[in-house]
C-alpha cells in the first residue's frame, strides 16, 4: 500500500486527493521507485481539467516527473539496484504510469542515473523542461552560436531551460514575457533581452535587436495574434516551433511573412524525442553534461509538501511562478 494522489471527476485543484492503494510490484522491464520528490508540470493541470491530450480513467492518477531511490526492479532490467538514486524522463502516458505516488512504477528506459550531488528536489526538476527545450532548440531547429531565439512564456520552466541551453550553445536568447514584472529576474536568468510583449512592440524591438539577419528561430508556447510580429522579424528560412497554445485568442496563419521569407512552423511535442532511443540518448548525454558541468540548472520557483498538493496547483495555475514548482514526499 502506498499512499498516492488521485482525482474522480474534472475539475480544479480541489479534486485532488491523496488515497491509499495497492501497489502492484513492477513488470518486466519496469523499475519502482520511492519517490522523495515531483516536478510539477502543466499538462498535470491539464489532465485534471479534461483538456490534456490524454484521457484520465477515473479514478486517476497523474504525474510526469520525479526522482528518489529505486525500491524494487522489474524482471529483465539490468543496471539498477535497490537504492540507486535515480530521476524519471517523462513516460508517454501519466496515467499509465502516474508519478504523484510515495511509490511510483516507471519502464526502466526511462529511469536516469543523474548526478547525485543535485539533490532530489532539483533532480525532480530536470527532465521535462531540458528535454523539451533541447528537442526544439538542438534537435530539431540546429541552433548555432550567434543565431537570435526569441523564447516566449520565458519565465516558465521550458522557457528558462531554452535560456540556458541558447546560452551554453552561444546563440542569444531573447526573453518575451507579458508584463515587465519579471525583466530583472530574464536578466539575471541569462536573457540576453527581455520583451514585454504587453507593453512594448515585439515586431520593432526584435528587428532592433537581431538585425537585418532577423531572428532565425521562434520557440513558442502562446500562439494567438504574436504570430504576426513574430514572422515578420525572422529570418529567410527561419523555423518556428510550436509546443503550446496558451493564448485564449485565434492564431492567424501569417501567409504573407511565411511565404516571402520560407519560413518552417513546426509542431512539436516533447514525446518524440522520449519515443526515439537514438534521440533520447542523445538529448541525455547533453543534459547531464550540462548539469555536471553547471551551465544548467533547474531554477525553483517554489517548494510544497506532498500533504500541499492543492496548494501547488493553485501555485501552479497562477502564473505567478518563476521556474519549477516541486513537491516533497
Amino acid at each position: 500500500m502506498t499512499r498516492a494522489v488521485r482525482f474522480h471527476r474534472h475539475g480544479g485543484p480541489e479534486v485532488l486527493r491523496i488515497e491509499t492503494v495497492d501497489v502492484p510490484p513492477p513488470a518486466t522491464g519496469e523499475v519502482q521507485i520511492r519517490v522523495r520528490a515531483l516536478g510539477l508540470n502543466r499538462a498535470e493541470a491539464l489532465l485534471r481539467r479534461g483538456t490534456y491530450i490524454e484521457s484520465a480513467k477515473f479514478p486517476s492518477g497523474l504525474g510526469l516527473e520525479a526522482a528518489g531511490t529505486v525500491e524494487v526492479v522489474g524482471e529483465g532490467v539490468a543496471g539498477f539496484a535497490p537504492d540507486d538514486t535515480v530521476s524519471i524522463v517523462p513516460p508517454l502516458s501519466m496515467v499509465r504510469w502516474p508519478a504523484y505516488a510515495e511509490l511510483a512504477t516507471f519502464p526502466a528506459d526511462l529511469v536516469v542515473m543523474h548526478p547525485p550531488e543535485l539533490g532530489f528536489e532539483v533532480a525532480a526538476a530536470v527532465w521535462m523542461q531540458y528535454l523539451t527545450a533541447y528537442g526544439a532548440l538542438v534537435d530539431i531547429a540546429g541552433v548555432g552560436r550567434g543565431d537570435v531565439v526569441a523564447i516566449t512564456a520565458a519565465s516558465s520552466s521550458v522557457g528558462l531551460a531554452a535560456i540556458q541551453i541558447a546560452n551554453r550553445i552561444g546563440a542569444v536568447p531573447v526573453a518575451l514575457t507579458r508584463t515587465s514584472t519579471k525583466r530583472r529576474a530574464l536578466r539575471d536568468a541569462g536573457a540576453a533581452h527581455v520583451i514585454a510583449s504587453e507593453e512594448e512592440d515585439i515586431g520593432a524591438r526584435l528587428a532592433e535587436i537581431a538585425g537585418p539577419d532577423g531572428v532565425r528561430v521562434v520557440f513558442d508556447a502562446v500562439g494567438g495574434p504574436a504570430f504576426e510580429p513574430l514572422t515578420a522579424a525572422m529570418s529567410r528560412g527561419g523555423i518556428l516551433i510550436e509546443y503550446g497554445g496558451l493564448s485564449p485568442e485565434p492564431t492567424p496563419f501569417p501567409l504573407f511573412n511565411v511565404l516571402t521569407k520560407s519560413l518552417v512552423l513546426r509542431g512539436y511535442l516533447v514525446h518524440e524525442i522520449i519515443r526515439d532511443p537514438a534521440r533520447l540518448e542523445r538529448a541525455k548525454a547533453f543534459i547531464l553534461k550540462g548539469l555536471s558541468d553547471g551551465t544548467l540548472k533547474p531554477i525553483i520557483a517554489g517548494t510544497f509538501r506532498f500533504e500541499e498538493i492543492v496548494e501547488a496547483h493553485r501555485f501552479l495555475e497562477s502564473n505567478d511562478q518563476f521556474g519549477k514548482i516541486v513537491v516533497t514526499i
